[in-house]
């Protein structure tokens, strides 16, 4: 799994790069500050202060580790160097099912994903089924919530 690739858009590996550093140059040193000050109030085994920041010290570097990996394997996606009708990661993307509204999602890679901004993993369902299609086509995407053929209306880069 090391080798694994994580696609992401510039934008998305500058995120990471200012997450990263948050909390290396804060969130750690805050911690570190926090099992000090309650290494003082004694008893380790009762200490739910010390209990408290030692699991926030594993959630965090558990993080840095994560994003650190992201990073090295990180594949930024350049969306001009892709037919500009082609859906790739990075671009924007409307289709339409029949008789509904269009829908408008921008492909991340999934680090960046955020479906409520209209951002989902190259990994969904959805954009599975959309990758290398071009506008004109008709694709049949499969979800857990059943299937349904969408027409790609439009695809620009961000």
């Amino acid at each position: 799994m090391a080798n694994k690739k994580y696609p992401m858009t510039a934008k998305g590996k500058q995120k990471l790069e200012a997450e990263l550093e948050n909390l290396k140059l804060k969130k750690r040193p805050e911690i570190i500050e926090r099992i000090k000050i309650a290494r003082g109030f004694g008893d380790l085994s009762e200490n739910s202060e010390y209990t408290s920041a030692k699991d926030e010290q594993s959630v965090v570097e558990s993080r840095i580790s994560e994003i650190q990996t992201m990073l090295q394997y990180a594949d930024v996606v350049d969306v001009t160097e892709v037919d500009s009708n082609e859906v790739s990661v990075g671009k924007k993307v409307t289709f339409q099912e029949a008789d509904e509204e269009p829908e408008t999602y921008q492909i991340v890679g999934a680090a960046e994903s955020d479906p409520t901004s209209g951002k989902i993993s190259n990994d969904s369902p959805i954009a599975q089924s959309l990758l290398g299609k071009k506008v004109g086509e008709t694709v049949s995407i499969t979800t857990p919530g059943g299937s349904f053929d969408v027409k790609i209306i439009n695809v620009t880069n961000e």
